[in-house]
C-alpha cells in the first residue's frame, strides 16, 4: 500500500480552491503507510533535493498563480526532467496553466508561465464558466465538475488527458481536456477528482509503481461513481 512512497502536496494554505485539497485526504486513506509532504510557500519543495513519487498541485487565485510561477521558474528544467523519468504530477484546475506558455490578461498583459506544455491561457474574470464534465482517459470514463475564470489554448492533440463525451475541453471549441504526457496530469476537472473517479485514483497508484492499489471506501465511491456515469448525459 505505498510503504516507500513519498507525496508532495505544493503549497496546500492556498493551492486549495473548490475543496480540492481532499484529493490528497483521500490518497491519504488509500495510502496510509505512504510519507505525505506539505510543502509551504516559503519552503524549499521536496522534489528538489529529494525522489519523489507524486508531486500534486491543487487550484488557486490568480494572484497566487502568480506568485506560484515565479517560485517554480528557477525549477523549470528539474521539473520537465521529473517529467520525463516518469515521477507522477497531479496538477488539478488552473494549476495547468503554470505550466504553460503565458497566461493573458483581459487587457492583454501576458505572464510567462513555465513554458513546459505548448498551450496558454486567457482570463475572463467576470465570467466564470461552470459545467459538469465526462470524458475517457485511456480506458477509464472520467466525471467531474469545471469552474474557472480561463481557458487554455494550443496544441493537446498528442497530449490530451480526457475526450470529451459531455461539457467542454480546454475551451469551449474543443473536445480535449488537459494534458497528459509520460505521468502527467494536469486538468481543469475538479470535483474534486480522486474521490469522484476511483478507477483514476487506482491508475495513478500503479504509475506510482503500486502493484495492488488499495482503495478507501472502495464499495462507496464506486457505487457513486457509477451513478454519477448514469446522470451525466
Amino acid at each position: 500500500m505505498g510503504e516507500d512512497k513519498k507525496i508532495e502536496i505544493l503549497f496546500p494554505e492556498f493551492c486549495n480552491l473548490a475543496g480540492d485539497s481532499s484529493n490528497m485526504r483521500y490518497l491519504r486513506k488509500c495510502m496510509p503507510k505512504a510519507e505525505f509532504i506539505e510543502t509551504r510557500f516559503d519552503e524549499e519543495m521536496a522534489f528538489v533535493k529529494e525522489k519523489i513519487d507524486l508531486i500534486y498541485l491543487g487550484p488557486m487565485t490568480e494572484s497566487r498563480q502568480e506568485k506560484v510561477i515565479e517560485k517554480l521558474k528557477p525549477y523549470t528544467e528539474l521539473i520537465k526532467q521529473k517529467i520525463e523519468e516518469n515521477v507522477v504530477f497531479l496538477f488539478t484546475g488552473n494549476a495547468l496553466e503554470v505550466m504553460g506558455e503565458y497566461i493573458e490578461n483581459e487587457d492583454g498583459s501576458k505572464i510567462e508561465a513555465l513554458g513546459i506544455f505548448p498551450i496558454h491561457s486567457k482570463r475572463d474574470m467576470m465570467n466564470r464558466h461552470n459545467s459538469l464534465f465526462k470524458g475517457v482517459f485511456e480506458d477509464i470514463e472520467i466525471v467531474g465538475f469545471k469552474s474557472q475564470f480561463s481557458m487554455s489554448y494550443g496544441k493537446n492533440e498528442d497530449c490530451y488527458f480526457a475526450k470529451v463525451e459531455h461539457g467542454i475541453g480546454m475551451n469551449p471549441k474543443s473536445d480535449l481536456e488537459g494534458i497528459y504526457y509520460h505521468h502527467f496530469i494536469g486538468t481543469y476537472v475538479i470535483g474534486p477528482i480522486l474521490i469522484l473517479n476511483p478507477l483514476l485514483t487506482k491508475k495513478i497508484m500503479q504509475m506510482m509503481g503500486i502493484e495492488s492499489p488499495y482503495l478507501a471506501f472502495a464499495q462507496e465511491t464506486m457505487d457513486a461513481y457509477k451513478q454519477r456515469l448514469k446522470e451525466i448525459n
